[in-house]
């Protein structure tokens, strides 16, 4: 079960036990296993390069090297960005009680790619907080599980029984140009209006 967690919301403090749902719960799933001619259970093995060694479960890691092909150790690396400039990794969420201040417009969530939904239950939830969330408010925040180089954007809100949500996914960065333009054809003559038209001859 994952980690309890903590709001902030008016100065009061609220706690939360959460519950991933996943498809398994909302449609049921199936489970492909494959045995062999004495019906025991097989693993997946990895062919390596050579053509005749089996690598199994666990058998494979990553590594990290330099321009020249040294190994580095981890703790000698540091993040930076794009242009060079070095990256402040972010906390995790569950190290101290998230801040809710930030309201989302519905037009903010569905920018999102919702990739997690966590039902939250709770019987230590400030008043002021549920009252907020059952008018229909949902809380945007910077969310890290394990902390990292970058956060990722919860969300709290309810549904229309009064159910408490925590969705967490990424900025979807869509940018609206235009409507598509279709090429007009009531100026055109009869050369060029034919000039368009496919010749199949060509085909």
């Amino acid at each position: 079960m994952p980690k309890p967690i903590k709001f902030s919301f008016a100065g009061k403090e609220s706690f939360f036990e959460m519950h991933k749902v996943d498809r398994s719960r909302l449609y049921g799933y199936k489970k492909l296993e494959v045995l062999d001619e004495h019906g025991n259970a097989c693993d997946l093995n990895t062919l390596a390069k050579d053509g005749q060694s089996l690598i199994g479960k666990g058998g494979t890691g990553i590594g990290y090297v330099d321009a020249d092909g040294n190994w580095c150790d981890k703790d000698q690396l540091s993040p930076v960005d794009m242009e060079g400039t070095p990256i402040t990794p972010v906390p995790s969420s569950f190290e101290a009680p998230i801040e809710l201040g930030d309201e989302a417009t519905t037009e903010q969530l569905l920018d999102h790619n919702i990739r997690l939904i966590y039902e939250l239950d709770s019987s230590e939830i400030s008043t002021a907080l549920n009252k907020r969330l059952q008018s229909g408010a949902t809380f945007m925040f910077p969310y890290s599980y394990r902390g990292g180089l970058e956060a990722d954007t919860g969300f709290l809100t309810t549904n229309s029984a009064g159910d408490i949500f925590f969705l967490v996914g990424d900025d979807c960065n869509i940018q609206f140009k235009g409507l598509l333009q279709t090429t007009p054809t009531d100026d055109l003559d009869d050369e060029d209006h034919d000039a368009l038209l496919m010749d199949f001859d060509m085909i």
